[in-house]
């Protein structure tokens, strides 16, 4: 993870300040082989940005498309019913238990359009568009990343060698407030030339011509100012638990937010004598 120089003296400001590039960072002590680059195994490329400093660690890789299907399985395997409806208010999700009964309590877990869902109506939620493009060719160096670029405030650098399926995934972009949902041409050469610069291993010096597009993607992160919100409400007579706002680091903090909305239900539950989920 390399920290630019332009990024250090602005103390990381804009949509890349959330405490990941800063020195000491908070997550130093769980990463057992975490350690500070020295000035030697920094980039020299003279086509990268200055790059003041950096660091490396081991962590975990997640091919999102396999994940999610294996977390399916799980609920299946646990008695969930699936339905699909789409619905206007969060109160009428109490109407669609697969008891024919009426549920206690709702879990919001409706991610970015929290902001249109009656009963909800969050205006603080927005989407933080991110862009990638999935490559065949794979390098030598593990994922990089970069605090940020000069070509624009909320685009940064990264390329993460894709757990399971191969490849490489080459990022990326953070736009707030854009709604977009196609991949803007420009913006997918600036990151497949700024890839083969950090990584130039990733073409074998060759360019962004010698990579081996697989496809061009986009994603609306579910972006809340203010940060996520794990919270129980009443709404409608009805108890909900929302569970949204996670941004770029859902993944990452699922366990750990399923674990608040658990105890939620319990305290709910505690109040309510046989209620049912």
């Amino acid at each position: 993870m390399f920290r630019l120089a332009k990024d250090e003296v602005n103390e990381f400001k804009g949509p890349f300040s959330d405490g990941l590039f800063i020195r000491n960072p908070w997550y130093k002590t769980l990463m057992p082989d975490f350690r500070e680059l020295s000035s030697d195994e920094l980039p020299k490329n003279p086509a990268v940005p200055k790059i003041a400093s950096g660091c490396e660690f081991t962590s975990v890789c997640i091919n999102t498309a396999v994940y999610l299907m294996w977390l399916l399985g799980q609920c299946a395997a646990n008695g969930v019913v699936i339905k699909r409806a789409v619905l206007k208010h969060i109160s009428e999700a109490a109407g669609m238990s697969h008891t024919g009964k009426k549920a206690d309590i709702v879990i919001n877990a409706s991610g970015l359009l929290a902001c249109r869902l009656g009963g909800v109506m969050d205006t603080t939620v927005q989407p933080a568009r991110g862009q990638t493009v999935l490559v065949r060719n794979e390098g030598t160096q593990g994922m990089m990343v970069t605090s940020g670029c000069d070509e624009a405030d909320d685009e940064m650098c990264y390329t993460m060698t894709r757990a399971i399926g191969g490849g490489t995934v080459l990022g990326g972009t953070y736009q707030l407030g854009n709604w977009e949902s196609n991949p803007d041409p420009n913006v997918a050469v600036r990151i497949m030339k700024r890839a083969v610069e950090l990584h130039p291993d990733l073409t074998g010096g060759n360019g962004i011509e010698a990579l081996d597009i697989v496809r061009h993607g986009v994603g609306l992160r579910p972006s809340r100012k203010g940060g996520v919100r794990v919270e129980k409400e009443r709404i409608d007579g009805n108890w909900v638990v929302h569970n949204y706002g996670h941004a770029g680091w859902g993944y990452q903090g699922s366990y750990g937010c399923a674990e608040r909305v658990v105890e939620l239900v319990d305290e709910i539950l505690a109040q309510t004598p046989r209620s049912k989920l």
